[in-house]
């Protein structure tokens, strides 16, 4: 997986406020690269440096495995929850219509930046070629 996308998904991540949060699905959007199994395998391997519980399932499910320990975070941060926490982990979902994080103007610079690194390191190796000459501009 290339760095620049597993650096991008944890700088998202870390953007996320307390008491919200966004699916999988949503950081690829956001980032227009990847897509949800992406940017959980970046989650999984490397999400323990940035708020990880804030990055979920689009069914609101915390992120598996981790549920226990997603369930204090969301307590703590006041993020908004239906069902209880049972024994195994489960019993529980965030509201994530309630809870999904709406990005404002200074977060969508650094959206906006982040994405066209992305897409500038997905750019031909051929710059000098114009549209019309076998490139197709985007």
């Amino acid at each position: 997986m290339r760095e620049d996308f597993q650096e991008a998904v944890l700088a998202v991540a870390a953007l996320i406020p307390p008491g919200r949060v966004l699916a999988y699905g949503d950081i690829a959007e956001l980032l227009g690269a990847g897509g949800p199994r992406q940017v959980g395998t970046v989650m999984a391997r490397s999400g323990g440096s940035v708020p990880w519980w804030r990055v979920i399932r689009s069914s609101g499910r915390p992120p598996a495995c981790h549920e226990h320990r997603a369930w204090a975070h969301y307590l703590q941060e006041g993020t908004p929850l239906k069902g209880r926490v049972e024994p195994d982990g489960s019993g529980y979902r965030v509201r994530i219509g309630d809870a999904r994080w709406q990005p404002e103007d200074s977060d969508w610079t650094v959206l906006d930046t982040l994405r066209s690194q992305l897409g500038d390191a997905a750019a031909p190796a051929n710059p000098g070629m114009s549209p019309g000459h076998g490139e197709v501009e985007v």
